[in-house]
């Protein structure tokens, strides 16, 4: 979908006077070859489906563009994005909230003849344990540590105030130890 299909859309839903876009179609292109794989990542990992990360994905910029937000930085519209995709993963974990969730990652972790069996092995135990996980603490964890995210940036894109994230990431922390089986020594 272009930058031009979406102003389509709106013609056609009669809000083309309403939609302000910030960004021309090759700034948009260019955003979202930085960012579309570390955002289809994030919703896989809270979502446990490959399948519905595609949608939520296509979704998420959708909404981005139609957002009609101007950013002050780089980080701020990236922020932003996040943001959309976890509350639209929120909002498809609430649908889906009465059936079993799904970990399709199996085929991504199957072993390959430069990865060992036990890396292999740990991540899928990692996937398990995260799919055992609430949303917004896969959510936290992801952030953190797979996008490199700081406090304040996971406090946009989660909609929470800074100074939770801390106690937040170390709650969400102590529940993956505690699901993996990992023994902590007393005093850590």
């Amino acid at each position: 979908m272009t930058v031009s299909d979406v102003r389509g859309i709106s013609a056609e839903a009669g809000t083309a006077a309403d939609v302000v876009f910030t960004m021309d179609e090759d700034a948009f292109r260019a955003f979202y070859d930085r960012t579309a794989r570390s955002v289809w990542s994030y919703l896989a990992r809270l979502t446990g489906d490959r399948t519905a990360a595609d949608d939520l994905l296509q979704e998420t910029y959708y909404r981005f563009l139609r957002a009609r937000a101007t950013y002050e930085s780089e980080a701020h519209r990236r922020n932003s994005l996040f943001r959309i995709a976890t509350n639209l993963a929120r909002d498809s974990h609430r649908r889906r909230r009465g059936r079993p969730a799904t970990v399709s990652h199996d085929e991504e972790l199957s072993a390959s003849p430069d990865d060992p069996a036990g890396r292999v092995e740990r991540r899928t135990d990692l996937t398990r344990a995260l799919g055992a996980m609430k949303p917004r603490e896969r959510a936290l964890l992801w952030l953190a540590y797979a996008e490199g995210s700081s406090h304040r940036e996971i406090a946009a894109a989660l909609g929470v105030k800074l100074a939770s994230v801390k106690l937040m990431l170390f709650r969400a922390r102590r529940r993956l130890a505690s699901i993996l089986g990992v023994d902590r020594a007393p005093g850590k």
